[in-house]
């Protein structure tokens, strides 16, 4: 072969290999979930006591959190952000379901993920029952959930026996959690909405309002039409002094990138408003949005 067609074929080969290598521009990358591993307790259970002491519980939310970073998500440390709340703060909430929800809050997780080690002793050896579930930070709604068993041993070393569990269940879970992720991305986050009026307000829905004098449930309709997700919402009910959404539909991310939040549904609606001339206060529960119209 000489050396001209030696080299034509070189370039040729190192063409045919970048192009190989190149992303096509349909390729899109999969959007993975910061996730938050918790404890699961009971009502009024202390979440920090439980996870105190319990060595299989610590392993177990320890262990979750490794089987999430090296799939290469995101994690919070959820002892962490349980520090970063102060013991006053911790102190003023009413219950433990209240401490967990400030937490979730304050970690900025997408999805967290509840663990419990359950110890299981027998004639035929002990075991460990691992019980995994993940909810949407937002909504509550389950995305996946999981049992896993250890062996069983004649031993006492749980915490070996919880690692066992945890091995045993990880990838499942996290292949069901990412899927259901996946559909929640691509359909929309689920959000409820209420739109009521203060006790002075001269506003009712069937106030008429606007150019083309629609009542003013009619115009709230259309400008959800054209800001929830996909147009998708559904009325639940509605009378002369409230609307009922029972549920919508709001993206997962904003137009530039970061996670749209609730809140950012509910400052929107309150910006219409201040256009229209009116004044309203806003209350933002996980995913569940109240407006009272002044």
């Amino acid at each position: 072969m000489n050396f001209r067609l030696s080299t034509l074929l070189g370039l040729l080969l190192f063409t045919i290999v970048g192009s190989a290598q190149e992303v096509s521009p349909t390729t899109t990358r999969k959007i993975q979930p910061t996730i938050m591993v918790v404890p699961f307790v009971r009502e009024n259970q202390d979440m920090r006591n439980i996870l105190e002491n319990d060595i299989n519980l610590r392993v177990a939310v320890t262990k979750m959190k490794e089987g999430f970073d090296n799939r290469g998500f995101s994690t919070v440390d959820f002892r962490a952000k349980l520090k970063q709340l102060s013991n006053d703060k911790a102190m003023e909430l009413e219950n433990q379901s209240s401490l967990k929800q400030e937490i979730i809050e304050l970690s900025g997780a997408d999805i967290y993920v509840e663990t419990e080690a359950k110890p299981v002793n027998t004639g035929s050896g002990n075991s460990i029952t691992v019980i995994v579930t993940a909810y949407d930070a937002y909504s509550g709604i389950s995305l996946a959930n999981k049992v896993g068993n250890s062996p069983k041993f004649y031993t006492d070393n749980y915490e070996k026996l919880t690692e066992k569990a945890v091995d045993g269940l990880v990838e499942d879970f996290l292949n069901t959690m990412q899927l259901k992720f996946d559909e929640m991305v691509e359909n929309g986050r689920i959000a409820s909405l209420n739109i009521t009026f203060g006790e002075g307000s001269s506003m009712d829905m069937d106030s008429e309002i606007g150019d083309e004098e629609k009542m003013f449930s009619e115009v709230m309709e259309d400008w959800l039409e054209e800001n929830t997700y996909k147009n998708y919402f559904h009325i639940q009910g509605v009378t002369a002094t409230k609307l009922i959404i029972d549920e919508l539909r709001l993206p997962f991310f904003d137009e530039e990138g970061k996670a749209y939040r609730p809140t950012k549904f509910a400052a929107s609606l309150r910006n219409y408003l201040k256009k229209l001339g009116l004044e309203s206060t806003r209350d933002v529960q996980g995913s569940k949005i109240f407006i009272t119209i002044n």
